[in-house]
């Protein structure tokens, strides 16, 4: 984790430097809460002056988030964002955008929201996780490179990964989310996939034997000309000593 920690801290430092800041992709679960501990650790020790300096310029744009669920919805991924990276690092929540899983139109919020991307510039250094579908954003398979940020109708296997955060139970995973297309994504300047834990391991080889494939969305990654990818043992198939 501290080498992708390493990689955005320099980013966040060159783009202070030349004044180039690009908006952040973020992404949410549990493969991500260590990432953002050790991120929130690492900028914290920054000088007060810097450290300043980046809240005041920090812009992000989270992949997604539930329909139905409020930001103040304990299970929402604003909540996440808001335990794990707002409230640590004092930054305005303003300045950390997800979709607004709450409109009445959630169409209509995933339009605004892909436009407020545009209008940003785009996005800079992209996070992303794995699905156990092969799913990445909430793109869940069969899924092309050119789709584009929409409302998804969640798969049975999604909704069962996801449980944890409902209580354990799959039936309280909302049905439906609005996240980013694979076509926003891969339009990032950089893509960085951080996959954890043995159950990844099988998923993770097939999205990186395949060149593209619609049935493995991560397959489509592969195809970016600056895709970094974190590994640990257990998702490499590895066993510890």
């Amino acid at each position: 984790m501290d080498s992708v920690v390493d990689q955005l801290e320099q980013g966040l430092l060159d783009s202070l430097e030349y004044q180039a800041f690009r908006p952040l992709g973020l992404a949410t679960g549990r493969t991500m809460e260590p990432f953002y501990a050790a991120l929130v650790s690492r900028l914290r020790a920054w000088p007060t002056d810097r450290l300043q300096l980046l809240r005041e310029r920090w812009r992000s744009f989270n992949l997604d988030e539930y329909v139905g669920l409020a930001p103040e919805h304990p299970s929402s991924f604003s909540a996440f964002m808001g335990h794990h990276l707002v409230r640590p690092l004092g930054l305005n929540p303003a300045q950390v955008l997800l979709p607004d899983g709450a409109a009445a139109n959630p169409e209509a919020a995933a339009d605004r929201f892909a436009a407020e991307i545009r209008g940003a510039g785009g996005i800079g250094s992209q996070l992303l996780g794995l699905g156990s579908n092969g799913h990445v954003g909430f793109n869940e398979p069969p899924c092309g490179p050119d789709v584009r940020c929409r409302v998804v109708k969640l798969s049975p296997a999604t909704r069962s990964q996801n449980a944890g955060a409902f209580q354990g139970s799959p039936a309280l995973v909302p049905e439906q989310a609005i996240t980013l297309g694979l076509r926003e994504i891969l339009e990032a300047k950089e893509l960085h996939l951080i996959v954890t834990g043995a159950p990844k391991a099988a998923i993770l080889r097939k999205a990186l034997d395949l060149d593209g494939d619609p049935e493995v969305p991560a397959s489509w990654l592969r195809r970016h000309p600056n895709l970094w990818l974190w590994v640990d043992d257990a998702a490499c198939g590895e066993e510890g000593p």
